[in-house]
């Protein structure tokens, strides 16, 4: 005997408690993005990024006074993996190529660790100009992916389904763009493509859900917009949740266990993975409902002259 196991959540029902909810993050976050806007990484503030190699674990703020002392008070110091490997960051300095920076900072720790010997392991150096660049080609990026996506949806679906599609994309990136912004974590080129990846993400689960409230459209006869919508995501939930914890189960793992240099990039995907789930459920689903989408909208075209076609 095979016992159903059907979910039947009145997801719509609670919509206007998740909008106020989203909205809520939203003018958080576009407060927090105007009033201290995002910690820029090296890749976009351009500067100097050097790795130095420990032979036992030093003290952070011990490599932060020395630099402090050689007139580096804005350095950004940090662990790269473990205890003995220190990342730093450091802003561009006029008339001073990364060269003559990297010999500098690297003589004066090599200095204050005494008969410790230090290994520079790498120096990279990003200017201003190109940072400035990728700013800018990074949100055309975006602005690209999101116009081609209300493309795809309107000749797919319906224009109702793209702007809805596009409305739960932009919450998403905003969301997540100002939980960034919010905390001051730091925005660099990785996790620019982790919130680029987001949109795939949340576009993919979008879909699944508009396909099968597109085929519910066309086969349920009785039921309302509201209903019909409501069986069309219970009946793909348990699709959505799986890929989603699968998913979050490897970003997890990236994120405790796979260094400091992709922190960011889990962080955010984590956070897109979450808040794209969740958007489309409620957010994408709903924006259609207050668009006013109707069965009618998606039924398939009569050609004219279709019942004479199969008469000899």
């Amino acid at each position: 005997m095979q016992i159903s196991k059907k979910t039947s959540i009145d997801f719509m029902g609670k919509r206007k408690v998740a909008f106020v909810f989203s909205m809520t993050l939203i003018v958080i976050s576009i407060v927090s993005l105007f009033a201290q806007g995002l910690k820029w990484g090296i890749d976009f503030t351009g500067g100097t990024l050097i790795e130095l190699g420990y032979e036992k674990p030093v003290d952070l703020g011990k490599v932060r006074n020395v630099l402090a002392k050689a007139g580096f008070e804005d350095a950004v110091v940090q662990y790269f993996g473990t205890s003995k490997d220190v990342l730093l960051r450091l802003a561009p300095q006029e008339g001073v190529g990364s060269a003559k920076l990297s010999d500098r900072v690297y003589a004066e720790l090599s200095k204050a660790a005494g008969d410790e010997k230090v290994d520079l392991r790498r120096v990279e150096f990003v200017g201003p100009q190109v940072g400035d660049e990728l700013t800018e080609d990074g949100g055309l990026a975006m602005l690209y992916a999101l116009i081609g996506i209300l493309i795809y949806v309107a000749l797919r679906f319906e224009y109702r389904f793209a702007l809805g599609s596009v409305i739960a994309l932009v919450h998403d990136v905003i969301i997540t763009i100002g939980f960034f912004s919010l905390f001051q974590i730091e925005f660099d080129l990785s996790v620019l493509a982790a919130v680029l990846a987001v949109i795939g993400y949340s576009l993919n689960d979008t879909i699944v859900v508009f396909d099968r409230i597109r085929e519910n459209f066309r086969k349920i006869r009785k039921g309302s917009v509201i209903e019909i919508i409501n069986i069309s995501i219970n009946e793909t939930l348990s699709r959505t949740l799986i890929t989603s914890l699968t998913t979050l189960l490897v970003l997890l793992a990236l994120f405790f266990v796979g260094g400091e240099i992709i922190h960011g990039f889990a962080l955010a995907l984590i956070l897109g993975v979450v808040v794209g789930t969740y958007s489309s459920i409620y957010v994408a689903s709903a924006a259609v409902v207050a668009l006013g989408v109707s069965k009618a909208d998606l039924m398939p075209v009569k050609k004219e002259g279709a019942e004479l076609d199969g008469r000899p």
